[in-house]
């Protein structure tokens, strides 16, 4: 599974796009998350989903992570 650095608001962060459905555990409680949703691994270890077409529109890959 690729994963990439990612930017918004200028804060780079973790992200992988997921290919299977799967729950995350965030601060706000479990999300789900669907193949090809995004999940946000912030500042501080905290992780969330984005779909798609939303993080699309609000997320820039600066790099592939190595």
């Amino acid at each position: 599974m690729k994963q990439y650095k990612v930017v918004k608001k200028s804060i780079p962060v973790e992200a992988y796009q997921t290919k299977k459905p799967l729950d995350i555990k965030t601060l706000e409680g479990t999300m789900h998350a669907d193949a090809g949703d995004w999940i946000i691994t912030g500042v501080e270890g905290e992780q969330w989903p984005v779909k798609k077409e939303i993080f699309e529109k609000t997320y820039r890959i600066i790099s592939e992570k190595q």
